[in-house]
């Protein structure tokens, strides 16, 4: 009865209203009131007039001499953008579309769509792009070589992909709340799309980064360069491409694991070099082991000083068990500290995480054999430390492997060493995009979950590996519960459906 009360709370607790949207941007360049805001980018010799509905560009001395316009752009919004541009002094001249952008004083670009226009032809340029975050924005057609052609342009035009979401649906997170917490992982993109965060917010109650706390996003290789000229078990680690995900969950109250610490893969192959350079040899054991430490140390202090109590557990190791043997997969860690890194990995996590903070050991296969034998083996020995508290089932699964009996299995024997569990990263692929294909994909998500329930006073959270199909790193096999309108799909109402069948 408890349960169920809860749940009906949680229903209640939605909001009231049906339907939430941003503000689109939709902007097209008739240039029937001169310029319109456009200006000729260049040192000073271009010039830029408009003209029965066209922009005429001359004087050009570089290919980057071109019309550009400033646009209020919404960080981690999608927008479909395009243009044509005419020329008739070549026999054809390549263009682009591209973006100058601006964080504190400092400018970047990119280059979003290219096009060749033949002598005497309008050509159409267009893209579809998700804007970084940045101070400002300025879109602009330029040519690729051939600096000084004079050309026209019209009909540019820029389109955000609005969202809207039923604010109105169960949440997830709410209606599993008696069981675990219903987390999703996030990228940067996602995370600086404050509506897209806020849909997700009503979802989920724990967020994990795809990929911005890993180690090549975390560790600033070229200014451990220059502390490595004084100390060469010296680190230095910045966290901007993680920040808008953290700083959004901190201030909405959403919790987050940390993904990941200790990998042999997404880490820079300086971090194990004398100097960080490639090009000398390994360091000692006695410097990686020092590198580790700061490393951890360092990436501790700076959450526990700017994200207080929001990091709530951790993967420290992830996906060291060799498929195919059940052994330790070599890699640079074995090479240069040897067989017990992950020992000193976890050793050195549990002396800096905060108080209260769970650390896991993260895998895939787990269900399979030898894998699984050697994961168990694994977690036996840190188990021993003291210093593990959780395993990481990764789960990215086809519609009928694993089986429920190997999963089962797999649970069981984890559970039975008295260790918390993660379904870190789940996601189910289908190959079609139909009916058809999404019915077998809810059954096999209820018949995952059905599982976990049996295993829920074990089980500390279950992460879908994203939120919505498009977003995924699977996108081409749909494996998530929302589709990219982030509309529920039939997956989404069978886990709903689930508990209160149960009840």
């Amino acid at each position: 009865m408890k349960r169920i009360v809860s749940i009906l709370l949680a229903l209640c607790l939605l909001p009231l209203f049906a339907w939430a949207e941003d503000t689109v941007l939709d902007y097209t360049s008739d240039f029937s009131q001169g310029l319109d805001g456009w200006f000729p980018r260049s040192t000073g010799s271009a010039e830029a007039v408009a003209e029965d509905g066209v922009l005429k560009i001359s004087g050009r001395t570089d290919s980057w001499n071109s019309p550009g316009r400033y646009f209020d752009l919404v960080p981690g919004s999608q927008y479909e953008i395009s243009a044509e541009v005419y020329q008739d002094s070549l026999d054809s001249a390549e263009f682009m579309i591209s973006v100058a952008h601006t964080r504190n004083g400092t400018e970047s670009y990119e280059n979003l769509a290219r096009a060749v226009a033949k002598k005497g032809e309008w050509t159409r340029l267009s893209c579809t792009y998700t804007f970084g975050e940045f101070d400002q924005y300025v879109l602009y057609v330029e040519t690729v070589g051939n600096g000084s052609l004079s050309f026209s342009m019209r009909n540019f035009h820029v389109k955000g992909q609005g969202l809207s979401y039923d604010a109105n649906l169960p949440s997830l997170s709410s209606v599993y709340a008696p069981y675990f917490d219903f987390g999703c992982a996030v990228t940067q993109l996602e995370a600086l799309n404050a509506q897209r965060m806020d849909f997700y917010a009503t979802q989920f109650n724990i967020m994990t980064c795809g990929n911005e706390l890993k180690p090549d996003y975390v560790l600033d290789v070229a200014a451990c360069r220059e502390l490595a000229k004084q100390d060469d078990a010296a680190v230095a680690v910045h966290f901007d491409s993680a920040a808008p995900m953290l700083k959004y969950c901190f201030e909405h109250g959403v919790k987050v694991h940390g993904h990941v610490l200790v990998w042999h893969a997404q880490t820079p192959e300086a971090f194990f070099h004398e100097l960080y350079d490639t090009s000398k040899p390994f360091v000692s054991r006695e410097t990686m082991i020092a590198r580790l430490d700061n490393y951890v140390r360092l990436i501790m202090a700076y959450m526990d000083e700017n994200y207080p109590g929001l990091i709530v557990s951790w993967d420290v190791v992830n996906e060291a068990i060799d498929d195919n043997s059940g052994k330790l997969r070599a890699s640079n860690w074995t090479k240069v500290v040897g067989e017990d890194f992950i020992e000193i990995a976890f050793g050195i996590a549990r002396k800096y995480a905060p108080e209260g903070t769970l650390l896991y050991y993260n895998d895939y296969s787990t269900p399979y054999e030898p894998k699984l034998s050697g994961i168990l083996r694994l977690l036996d020995r840190l188990t021993e430390t003291g210093n593990i508290d959780g395993y990481g089932f990764q789960c990215h699964y086809e519609l009928t492997t694993p089986t429920i009996a190997q999963l089962h299995s797999a649970l069981e024997k984890v559970a039975a060493r008295g260790l918390w569990i993660r379904i870190s990263e789940l996601d189910i692929k289908v190959s079609a995009l139909n009916d058809s294909a999404y019915t077998m994909q809810a059954g096999r998500y209820e018949a995952l979950f059905k599982e976990f329930l049996l295993f829920a006073d074990k089980i500390k959270a279950v992460h879908t590996w994203g939120v919505t199909d498009d977003l995924s790193w699977l996108a081409n096999r749909h494996p998530l519960l929302f589709d990219k309108n982030l509309s529920p799909k039939p997956a989404f109402y069978k886990l709903i459906d689930l508990i209160g069948n149960a009840e």
